[in-house]
C-alpha cells in the first residue's frame, strides 16, 4: 500500500514532524544553520543545492518558524534557527553522530566541546570536563580524528566552517560578504 503525500491531517507526531524536516536537503540545511550558514547564496554554494529546491526548503522552514529570514543591512537576506530550529540540534547531532559510526571509520568529522572549557560532549551534550549541560550557542564545532580534507582549494565559507567556531555564530561575518543578495 502506497503511503499517503502528506501526513498533516495524522494524529502522529512523528509523521508531522517527518513533514517538516524528513527531507535530505531539509536537514542539510539546518545543519548549516547551526554551523553558522545564513545567506541564500551561502546555503547554495555549500550543499550544491539547486536554487529552486532552496528556495522551496528555505520558504517551508520559515513558514513552519524552524528559520526566521531576515533583511540585514545593505538588502542582504539572512535566516537564522529560531529557538523552534534550535530544538533541533539533538536530532542532527545525533544524526551526525550515527553517521561518523556508521561511515567514517577514521572517527567522527566533527567534534564538539563547550566552549568555555573544551571538555567534549556526550551524545547528551553534557561537558566532560565541567558536567553541565552545554546550551547550543555555548558549543564550539571544530574538525575531528574523521575529517579529512580533500585537497581541494576549499571556498571561503566551507574554509570557516572547519575552522573551531561556535554554533550559530555567523560564518560570513569571518569571511566577508561570502554571499549574494538574496
Amino acid at each position: 500500500m502506497a503511503l499517503p503525500s502528506t501526513y498533516a491531517d495524522r494524529n502522529c507526531s512523528l509523521a508531522r514532524a517527518l513533514e517538516v524536516v524528513g527531507e535530505r536537503w531539509t536537514l542539510l540545511i539546518v545543519r548549516d544553520a547551526f554551523f553558522g550558514v545564513r545567506r541564500f547564496g551561502d546555503f547554495a554554494t555549500r550543499l550544491g543545492i539547486p536554487r529552486a529546491v532552496l528556495t522551496s526548503r528555505l520558504k517551508a522552514l520559515v513558514q513552519e518558524g524552524v528559520l526566521t529570514r531576515d533583511e540585514a543591512a545593505g538588502g542582504v537576506v539572512e535566516y537564522r534557527l529560531t529557538g523552534k530550529g534550535v530544538e533541533l540540534w539533538p536530532i542532527v547531532r545525533a544524526l551526525m553522530g550515527w553517521g561518523d559510526a556508521h561511515y567514517s571509520p577514521a572517527g567522527a568529522k566533527r567534534t564538539v566541546r563547550h566552549d568555555a572549557d573544551g571538555g567534549l560532549l556526550d551524545q547528551d551534550g553534557r561537558c566532560a570536563d565541567c558536567g553541565v549541560v552545554v546550551p547550543v550557542p555555548d558549543i564550539r564545532v571544530e574538525p575531528g580524528p574523521g575529517y579529512q580534507p580533500s585537497g581541494v582549494v576549499l571556498d571561503p565559507l566551507s574554509a570557516a566552517i572547519n575552522t573551531p567556531h561556535r554554533l550559530l555564530e555567523p560564518v560570513t561575518a569571518r569571511v566577508g560578504d561570502a554571499g549574494p543578495k538574496d
